[in-house]
């Protein structure tokens, strides 16, 4: 069964979305000829607000093409919501299920239709403090070596300044920014895409957990890449790994020794 969607649909987002991003958010937007016209593609950018898949929807819709993300499972439940998703073709996401080949089959089955599917890799908006990419998951290199579609590296920048993300590390930039909405002074939404990441190392390998991993790199490196050049700044050596930074701090909260249990040791 194919991937299915109403074009009337489709068409009615874009009537009411383009002409509202446009007044919402002045444009700087670099390399649409890199997005291809037809096939199945995946559009791999970073994350820094949760404002920036609607202005890089517009992004992707102005390169000629529908953008195709992938939810959470939970929004194809609202009212409403659940009927402009299911009409538009977005893809749910099912994060409690074990098996990822299984979560990302309605992803793959999207992209062999032909669709423009827009993925963040690093699975959730960044935590870097400095608003830099993460390490990524592999979901990204698993569709794009499972099905030969093209990943197309796109770097976003603006939408922090717009709406800062609520959950993210308050140090660095991140911590400088203020919460909530502001619309007002119009806000720049930087975005570029580049070519496309050369993956043929990786294609016709068993889909091992090295192969991935590198393959993922690969991608992530292309994505930090444009930001950087989009921020005019060096991006930093290592990407921030969200899991070993979570996990560093468990470890530090276990050593430290409960207040009630020294005072019956009498020390």
């Amino acid at each position: 069964m194919g991937h299915a969607y109403s074009p009337g649909w489709r068409k009615l987002t874009i009537v009411i979305l383009r002409p509202l991003l446009s007044g919402l958010l002045k444009r700087d937007w670099r390399g649409r000829g890199n997005v291809p016209g037809e096939g199945g593609v995946i559009i791999a950018a970073n994350h820094i607000s949760e404002a920036d898949p609607l202005a890089l929807a517009h992004f992707v819709c102005a390169s000629g093409r529908y953008p195709v993300y992938l939810a959470k499972s939970t929004l194809f439940d609202v009212r409403f919501i659940k009927s402009v998703l299911r009409g538009t073709g977005q893809i749910p996401v099912y994060r409690d299920h074990d098996d990822a080949s299984l979560v990302l089959k309605d992803a793959e089955q999207a992209l062999l239709d032909g669709e423009c599917l827009v993925v963040y890799p690093e699975g959730s908006c960044t935590r870097d403090p400095d608003l830099w990419p993460m390490t990524g998951q592999t979901g990204v290199a698993r569709l794009a070596l499972k099905t030969g579609a093209k990943v197309v590296p796109v770097a976003n920048w603006g939408a922090h300044e717009l709406m800062p993300y609520t959950k993210a590390e308050q140090t660095g930039l991140a911590g400088s920014l203020k919460k909530g909405f502001h619309p007002f002074p119009r806000k720049t939404m930087k975005v570029v895409a580049g070519p496309p990441v050369d993956l043929s190392a990786y294609e016709g390998r068993p889909l091992s957990r090295e192969t991935l991993r590198a393959a993922t790199d690969a991608i992530m490196a292309a994505i930090t890449g444009l930001l950087g050049d989009l921020r005019g700044q060096e991006p930093p050596k290592d990407r921030y790994d969200h899991h070993r930074v979570l996990d560093e701090r468990r470890r530090a909260a276990a050593t430290v020794p409960d207040p009630a249990e020294t005072k019956a040791d009498g020390s």
